[in-house]
């Protein structure tokens, strides 16, 4: 087990003071937290301060395109039930931000860190990490980020032979398939809304037969494992076949499943699922996502959706019409400039709504939603919005860094 025995040498001090200091200098310029540039100080003055800081720590990756910031926070506080936590909580994600996160892990026993997807091999041979939960892979980014069986492959080569215990969603045939060259692998039935990138089969390219909620290819035999861990309706299914309820403030059925992953990752650590779920109830918001703020007089919920399976997620969230919808898209570095994506979301499924559209790329969603034959409106900005909408409640849904805007303008 570890614990804080290992000082770090002199050079790695230095690096963390300066890297601390950045930051601070980046905050009081109101260029945010500053947690990127200073652990890109940090990092050019000590190559290995990752690794170091590491070191003394068990440590737990999470790494997918959608759920992974959720999760590591579900995870972090089930984890404290058995020590302090150290966690990049606010999802700044690549190395530069989680070696800012973990300088301050002061007298911390867990590491809960989010990874990006492109990073997770280089991360994890820093970090030795005990356990890596995989929840799924999908398109996103497409203009920086591989394409997903390239994203899965890279994932495969890098977790071959590691000692970490990977919990991993039996229902994604790339994640699985991403797993398998691991030796330890504990399959969660987290589930899969979103299936539009994996009909063809990862290992050979054979196309992939998915009846009910199985799938296998039909080609060469790659299926689905059998799991030991299992989101049912609002239970989680132990290896043991004990069922422990979900009780959580976050809404939906993918915060279910991250749910479940969070219980397998805790039960690694020795924490028993009824305690893991029960510390989960604590989180009501993860970064703003979800939060519900006054503005205008209206009751706004802020939601997160970056591609078509955080899209198709989100539509479940919403209730049915006549409640209005906000949505804003843009195309900056950190969304993607590549805006095709919107093509794969059936917007379909907010008929009836009235919806109002914002963001740098508002008229390329005005587009698709006009041949999806759903009513809308554009609008300059998210204050204009508000103003079009009736009182009461609204649901906003945004990109990235659309998302962000919205925080801004509204005060949360």
């Amino acid at each position: 087990m570890a614990g804080n025995t290992e000082p770090l040498p002199p050079r790695s001090k230095l690096a963390v003071t300066a890297g601390k200091a950045a930051a601070a200098v980046s905050r009081a310029a109101g260029r945010g937290s500053g947690s990127v540039i200073g652990g890109k100080v940090a990092l050019r003055l000590d190559p290995d301060l990752l690794a170091r800081l590491a070191q003394n720590l068990d440590v737990v990756l999470v790494s997918a395109t959608n759920g992974k910031t959720t999760t590591t926070r579900l995870i972090a506080e089930a984890l404290r039930a058995a020590g302090p936590v150290v966690s990049n909580a606010l999802g700044a994600n690549m190395p530069a931000g989680i070696t800012a996160a973990l300088a301050g892990s002061g007298d911390a026993r867990y590491g809960v860190i989010e990874v990006d997807e492109k990073y997770l091999a280089t991360v994890a041979r820093d970090v030795t990490p005990k356990a890596i939960a995989l929840l799924n892979l999908s398109r996103d980014q497409l203009d920086r980020a591989a394409e997903t069986r390239m994203l899965a492959e890279r994932w495969r080569e890098g977790l071959s032979g590691s000692k970490a215990v990977i919990i991993a969603n039996a229902d994604d045939p790339l994640v699985v398939w991403a797993a398998s060259s691991s030796p330890n692998v504990v399959w969660v039935a987290a589930g899969q809304e979103w299936k539009d990138d994996a009909w063809s089969c990862p290992a050979c390219g054979g196309v992939m037969q998915r009846p009910g909620d199985d799938w296998f290819c039909g080609e060469c035999g790659f299926r689905r494992p059998t799991p030991t861990w299992a989101l049912s309706g609002d239970h989680v299914l132990d290896p043991h076949g004990s069922a422990w309820p979900i009780h959580l403030q976050l809404p939906g059925r993918a915060n279910k499943a991250n749910a479940t992953t969070s219980a397998a990752v805790a039960a690694a650590f020795g924490v028993p699922p009824q305690v893991a779920l029960e510390r989960m109830y604590s989180v009501t918001a993860v970064a703003g996502r979800y939060d519900v703020v006054s503005y205008q007089g209206r009751q706004i919920r802020l939601l997160l959706a970056k591609n078509p399976a955080g899209w198709l997620e989100t539509f479940s969230l919403i209730d049915a019409p006549p409640s209005p919808v906000i949505l804003a898209v843009n195309a900056r570095g950190a969304d993607g400039t590549d805006t095709s994506w919107l093509w794969d979301v059936d917007y379909s499924r907010l008929a009836g709504h009235p919806i109002c559209v914002i963001g740098d790329r508002k008229l390329d969603l005005a587009v698709r939603l006009e041949v999806a034959g759903v009513d809308f409106q554009v609008c300059q900005n998210a204050a204009e919005a508000v103003r079009q909408c009736p009182p009461g409640r609204i649901e906003a849904i945004a990109n990235y860094t659309a998302f962000q805007d919205l925080r801004r303008v509204v005060g949360n």
